[in-house]
């Protein structure tokens, strides 16, 4: 037994095997404590502490992970935004995302964020200046943050509607479309009411 948990243990990196073994676990709605995690990858039941002194600690890892998906999800094969529209597409694909992992979604926004760990700290900042990044562009003479701030709310908003079944809709895409015609409906109605 000892022969093979060392054979396993030498696969490479043990740190990212345990988190692909949580986030296996979380996307298939299992319930997950360190010792499982272990059980999943591998490994002896002591080996995670290495890396994750309590199932907090996992599970921030995980969150961080989350938001670099996040962010990847966002920009892939497209630019930074230059229209209301595209920001609207990046809107539709952060909550095609929520429905996509709902289980990572709940636990990257469904509690507390560590402070205490800076990779999840990192993650986050790194969304929220894309974001900023992305609102500055469309909308270089307004305060980004603001703005950033409140097109946030608006679809993470739209996401938990959709995810806790305030709202349905028979697609993914049709809720990416719905979100995207409502985030651009506000955005025109704020910017008629500016300029009237």
């Amino acid at each position: 037994m000892a022969a093979d948990t060392k054979k396993t243990y030498h696969h490479g990196d043990l740190r990212a095997a345990l988190l692909e073994s949580a986030m296996a676990m979380l996307e298939r709605g299992e319930s997950f404590s360190i010792r499982a995690v272990a059980r999943e990858a591998g490994v002896s039941a002591t080996a995670p502490y290495r890396h994750f002194p309590d199932r907090d600690a996992l599970e921030s890892a995980l969150a961080a992970q989350g938001l670099r998906d996040l962010r990847a999800g966002l920009t892939r094969e497209r630019e930074l935004p230059g229209t209301v529209e595209e920001l609207a597409d990046l809107g539709g694909a952060y909550v095609e995302f929520a429905l996509r992992r709902p289980a990572l979604f709940r636990l990257m926004f469904g509690n507390e964020c560590d402070h205490e760990s800076e990779e999840r700290v990192r993650a986050a900042a790194e969304v929220h200046e894309l974001l900023a990044t992305a609102i500055t562009r469309v909308f270089p003479d307004s305060d980004p943050m603001d703005l950033a701030l409140g097109g946030w709310g608006l679809v993470h908003g739209m996401a938990y509607l959709y995810l806790d079944r305030k709202l349905t809709s028979p697609s993914i895409g049709s809720v990416v479309a719905q979100v995207r015609s409502s985030f651009i409906a506000v955005l025109e109605a704020g910017a008629a009411s500016t300029h009237s």
